[in-house]
């Protein structure tokens, strides 16, 4: 059983897809090898605001809400299977190494991983989300 409320999941995945939601840079002088270089056409701001919410607000979870969110993920993008929701919340406790907010920041489609996850454990992320909003 996950053991982070479901407010806060919709919450990290509303502000995960803004994250990720990069905004094209405007450069007419750019030349067409540069056009396969994704770094290149994506603006990247240092120190975005979301970023910073983001980290803080995972920081701020409890440990077993942090476990559960990593396990969530994984189960999102298939690495554990919902019926391995134990195995995946005792993997993650027991091989943290790096801080939770770090680790799932660097994940890009961690808003992706998370509503599947939600759905493959039977709750709608749409009903969450909507809640939220």
């Amino acid at each position: 059983m996950l053991q982070i409320a479901m407010e806060k999941v919709a919450h990290i995945i509303i502000r995960a897809r803004e994250f990720n939601a990069k905004v094209g840079t405007w450069d007419d002088n750019r030349s067409d090898e540069r056009e396969d270089d994704i770094a290149s056409i994506l603006e990247d701001t240092p120190g975005d605001p979301i970023a910073a919410e983001l980290k803080t607000f995972i920081d701020d979870l409890n440990e077993d809400e942090q476990v559960s969110l990593v396990a969530l993920t994984w189960i999102g993008r298939s690495t554990y299977e919902p019926e391995e929701l134990k195995e995946a919340m005792s993997t993650a406790r027991n091989e943290r190494v790096n801080k939770t907010s770090a680790y799932l920041l660097g994940v890009p489609l961690l808003a992706d991983y998370l509503e599947e996850g939600l759905e493959k454990l039977g709750y709608s992320p749409e009903d969450i989300e909507r809640d939220l909003l």
